[in-house]
């Protein structure tokens, strides 16, 4: 066996020597820095403490702002029972990429971190309530008033509608309706054919057999247009034995692309119409471009939705009642409550006494199961949600479910960082408590059946206290018209939310909302303003929930509101319902 290697004498003796001094004190200080990290882990359990508390007392506020003995405003459908209190734990909707990305992986929400963000909000407003609010809160910016309504002037001979009947049976809701009447009416001026009185399509979603004269008036639509097109009831009766179907008359919504051409209804639907006098377009969902068309059929598109369709005077009436009691009873005629509400707005009285006078915000909540289903996105649920939501899938968007199983579709958290997921109430009342609405504000909550019921809108009614929907500003007798017409009832929201003194949407891409603001921008004299959050900007400031401080996120949220508010005339390709500013339906006037 080799010998063990003696020990390095040399080092031994030089370590007492002069030329030792540098290595001891780097042995002393190195023995110094040892003692400071026995210290270290101490200061680390301090800070840790200080965090843990002010964690703690974030959370001890905010659940009592949840105390369910709380009344609740309105009455909203209540999440399915779960079958155990983790699951239901699970309820409330994400805030974060962090939460949507950490379940992904199997972990639960980060709850903490969206209670957190509102228990901010709560102080804030809290604080808030003494002070004004924000100039521009209430009012749209001063170039606003600009633009005033005018596709209301014609400079054309009415058509005779020679060349045939054209026939749609629209579907979706109310607003996917709309939009295809007006499509159509634009339509058979382009073709010179005459105009039957649009048919609505049954659907399982809207469960609603509403058709034309149910929601607008017939007569009114007839005769107001009768200077652009002709429009008859019913198509005559040697017309209405054939078998459009055989003759080659039916046009799908596969038979014309989405946002077609002027120039392809010329070439492909004109010939059938003249071959066969009768051409029906089934379904018709954004069947028409926005650009390129010719100005003047751009201007009876917007003549159509802004001055044509009137709605029928029950729908009116009910609508008025609503309105005056958000409005305190306030009596002011405009050119936006005469169009929507006709002579019951003349018929109004006003109020004595001013200061029942008040204002209003409107929220539209896209937040229906519907909505939340068809986005893919998730919302906290856990597994239950997921089951529930791929149950209504299979039964409603049976092609998405498909779908699912054959491609790769993108993740909840890419989805959410690309704004592509409706605002859950959590995050809607974070966005107005930041952009400067208080406590006290009294708002209107439009929507359907909100997906979760009373815990998802907990957020909202705690923090914003003096919230109403159609079901508690109506009394029973007064609903009972419209009960199983959601249709109707949507007339109604819209209304509301079109007369409000500020209005707010949650989803951008919601076809209502979308219509509210056009009929807002185009009637509102730059006195109404809108508040159209840019999703993905607004994914990117939640996604710090976890460190963000208030007036961080406050700087942030408003600066991004604040921009979408800047008037500017539409884009090209933009819709006109959403964005009339244009010289094809506005007229614009230089101060």
């Amino acid at each position: 066996m080799p010998e063990a290697a003696p020990p390095p004498l040399p080092l031994l003796a030089a370590a007492s020597s002069p030329a030792a001094a540098p290595l001891q004190r780097a042995r002393r200080r190195q023995q110094h820095h040892q003692r400071r990290g026995w210290r270290r882990p101490r200061g680390l359990l301090a800070w840790g403490a200080l965090v843990a508390f002010f964690f703690v007392m974030n959370w001890w506020m905010f659940s009592r702002l949840q105390d369910p003995a709380a009344r609740p405003h309105f009455r909203l459908r209540r999440h399915p029972p779960r079958a155990d209190a983790a699951a239901a734990s699970n309820n409330s909707s994400l805030s974060t990429l962090e939460e949507v990305a950490g379940t992904a992986k199997g972990k639960g929400p980060h709850r903490v971190m969206l209670t957190r963000l509102l228990a901010l909000a709560a102080h804030a407003l809290a604080e808030a309530e003494t002070r004004p609010e924000p100039n521009d809160l209430w009012e749209e910016p001063i170039n606003a008033t600009m633009w005033r309504p005018c596709s209301d002037q014609r400079d054309w001979e009415a058509s005779e509608g020679t060349n045939g009947y054209i026939m749609i049976s629209a579907n979706g809701g109310i607003n996917q309706q709309r939009v295809a009447i007006c499509n159509a009416v634009t339509i058979s001026r382009l073709l010179n054919a005459t105009l039957v009185i649009p048919k609505f399509l049954y659907s399982n979603v809207w469960l609603d057999k509403s058709q034309f004269g149910d929601i607008y008036q017939e007569d009114y639509f007839i005769n107001y247009l009768k200077s652009d097109i002709r429009i008859v009831k019913d198509l005559p009766v040697e017309l209405q034995s054939l078998d459009l179907e055989a003759i080659g008359s039916l046009v799908n919504d596969t038979d014309v692309m989405k946002e077609a051409k002027p120039s392809l209804y010329v070439k492909k639907i004109l010939p059938i119409l003249l071959r066969n006098r009768v051409v029906h377009f089934i379904g018709f969902g954004n069947r028409l471009s926005f650009d390129p068309i010719p100005s003047d059929l751009q201007r009876l598109r917007c003549r159509c939705n802004f001055h044509a369709l009137r709605f029928v005077p029950k729908i009116q009436e009910t609508g008025a009642i609503l309105v005056e009691r958000l409005h305190g009873h306030r009596s002011h005629l405009s050119p936006l409550k005469d169009n929507l509400l006709g002579q019951v707005a003349v018929k109004s009285a006003p109020s004595t006494n001013k200061s029942d006078a008040s204002k209003y915000l409107a929220v539209h909540l896209r937040f229906e199961i519907d909505m939340v289903a068809y986005s893919l996105c998730y919302f906290g649920g856990g597994k239950d949600e997921e089951d529930e939501l791929e149950a209504y899938r299979q039964i409603h968007f049976p092609v998405l479910t498909e779908l699912k199983k054959t491609t790769k579709l993108p993740s909840a958290a890419f989805l959410r960082s690309e704004g592509k997921c409706p605002l859950a109430p959590e995050e809607a009342v974070l966005m107005l408590a930041a952009i400067g609405f208080k406590r006290s504000t009294y708002i209107y909550i439009a929507g359907a059946e909100i997906y979760g019921g009373k815990h998802r809108m907990a957020a909202i009614s705690r923090l914003y206290p003096s919230l109403v929907t159609k079901e508690t500003l109506l009394s029973p007798s007064e609903l009972e018209p419209f009960r199983n017409f959601s249709s109707q009832l949507a007339a109604l929201d819209f209304i509301a939310c079109a007369a409000a003194d500020a209005f707010a949407m949650t989803d951008p891409g919601s076809q209502f909302s979308s219509l509210v603001q056009g009929y807002r921008m185009y009637y509102g004299g730059g006195n109404l303003p809108t508040i159209r959050p840019n999703k993905r900007r607004l994914a990117s400031i939640l996604v710090k929930n976890a460190t963000i401080e208030w007036q961080e996120f406050e700087t942030r949220v408003r600066k991004l509101i604040q921009q979408t508010k800047q008037v500017h005339e539409r884009p090209v390709a933009r819709s006109i319902f959403r964005h009339p500013r244009c010289l094809e339906c506005m007229c614009r006037t230089e101060h």
